[in-house]
């Protein structure tokens, strides 16, 4: 950060944009007592405040909901709330205030649910949840609709209105330029650690958000869209699928036969589901959080068993997991490290170092991974450079199949932009390639094909919006 003021007024919400790298999550942690800045001072409510931890912060009514949740999932709502607390834990107390809290914001979570029971989608709310529980006035939440489905972001925003509309106040860290035209009072933009735009939003589109973001001469070529900006190669029309398997003459690469997964419970997330993925298309998957589809794409990657059915795959399979902290990185290991990582547990022999660390490098030039250099700990990355890091190790080690869920979760407009255009190539390449987002809009961008996941069943739709939308609530 350098030389940055910014002001959040009572009542409105702010939103806080930039590219990956920028500095808006630095500046917020700053804002929450995680950070002590070098120079310049925090106040709440016109008053100085010296946060030396985020419990001051906390004290002073100022909450924050992390890109990456902060949850125990072995643990009950009422238990996770009540981390961090202070005193005697006496679980009837903390659940009363957890139900009023739940019942007066209209987050509608059940206390006694384990956390890793929950979908996505819900344990966002308990992250919010976690905040009111605590008294927040101000609330910061970097990033909450990545990992939600269109219509569960569109309910946490009207959920983060209803709270500014009761007095409370609130930073939006977003990528997402809708959101942050339709949500938010007004917008700040932070490029490579300066401010360098705060306006109300009713002066401003798009266009002049992506400008300030990414900087003239950089922004050629960025098209306008209703849901998102995105600078995406220029797609091909769709193709007949003979003429896919003419280019890339490999059917069927990736193929399940009446596949069907039970969990550890018994219950069947996947019934009887056969499809076949080719080399030089993109499959694409859509579906409404907690359908099965976190299932579909592990089984085709070859990272979950089917409990019946049979599942042909290549050797190499590229996967770009939904959460990279969790299963697509050691943060502790260097970035060399993390990218020697690739088809772990496929290979054996002596590892190449030297090699290694070039290709480390390529990825990092390729995909504008911003960080000191190859040695330096996954840890210290942004969301969005950890996701680039991932994204560039699995394609760029050109497998023949590839399958990706959220690729571009916490990218700015131009990664977005440069990872669609890598999916593509893969595809021109002859990969087969399966790409699961929650934003409707993407999967729709990419796919040649679309399916469905719902209720367990996947069933190809055509590629229209309103036919996936019923599809994905189980209409017709």
């Amino acid at each position: 950060m350098d030389d940055v003021s910014f002001r959040v007024r009572r009542g409105t919400v702010h939103a806080l944009l930039g590219e990956n790298g920028a500095g808006k999550t630095t500046l917020m942690r700053i804002a929450f007592g995680m950070i002590a800045p070098d120079a310049g001072q925090v106040s709440v409510d016109g008053t100085v405040r010296r946060f030396g931890s985020p419990a001051d912060a906390i004290a002073a009514g100022v909450g924050m909901v992390h890109q990456h949740f902060t949850l125990v999932p072995a643990m009950t709502v009422v238990e996770n709330v009540a981390l961090g607390g202070r005193g005697v834990y006496r679980r009837a107390v903390v659940q009363k205030r957890v139900l009023a809290v739940s019942e007066r914001s209209g987050l509608g979570i059940d206390p006694d649910a384990v956390v890793g029971t929950l979908p996505v989608g819900a344990q966002q709310r308990v992250e919010i949840l976690k905040a009111l529980v605590r008294d927040a006035r101000m609330l910061i939440l970097d990033e909450p609709t990545a990992v939600l489905a269109p219509g569960e972001a569109r309910e946490l925003l009207r959920t983060v209105r209803e709270f500014v509309a009761r007095g409370g106040s609130v930073v939006l860290i977003t990528h997402k330029l809708r959101d942050a035209l339709e949500f938010a009072d007004e917008v700040s933009v932070v490029r490579r650690g300066r401010l360098v735009l705060t306006d109300r939003v009713g002066g401003l589109d798009e266009q002049a958000l992506a400008d300030a973001m990414i900087g003239s001469g950089r922004n050629a070529g960025l098209a306008v869209r209703g849901v998102l900006k995105r600078a995406t190669a220029p797609q091909r029309p769709f193709e007949d699928p003979s003429d896919r398997q003419t280019r890339s003459g490999d059917r069927g690469m990736l193929q399940l036969r009446g596949v069907t997964v039970r969990d550890a419970m018994g219950v069947e997330r996947l019934r009887g589901v056969t499809l076949a993925v080719q080399g030089g298309e993109i499959v694409g998957v859509a579906a409404v959080e907690g359908n099965g589809q976190s299932e579909l794409v592990r089984v085709l990657a070859g990272r979950m068993a089917a409990t019946e059915g049979s599942v042909v795959r290549p050797d190499a399979v590229g996967f770009v997991p939904e959460d990279r902290q969790r299963d697509a990185l050691v943060l502790d290991f260097s970035l060399y490290e993390n990218v020697g990582l690739f088809r772990v547990g496929q290979r054996s022999g002596w590892m190449r170092w030297e090699e290694v660390r070039r290709r480390t490098e390529g990825v990092m030039t390729a995909y504008d991974v911003r960080a000191a250099g190859v040695g330096a700990r996954a840890r210290a990355l942004s969301g969005g450079n950890q996701q680039k890091l991932v994204v560039g190790r699995e394609i760029d080690g050109a497998p023949r199949a590839l399958v990706v869920e959220n690729p571009t979760r916490g990218l700015d407009v131009h990664a977005t932009a440069a990872v669609h255009q890598r999916l593509l190539e893969a595809r021109d390449r002859g990969a087969a390639v399966v790409v699961y987002s929650s934003d409707l809009d993407e999967v729709l961008e990419l796919a040649d094909r679309v399916v469905v996941v719902y209720g367990g069943m996947v069933s190809e739709v055509p590629r229209e919006r309103e036919a996936v939308g019923r599809a994905m609530v189980g209409g017709v």
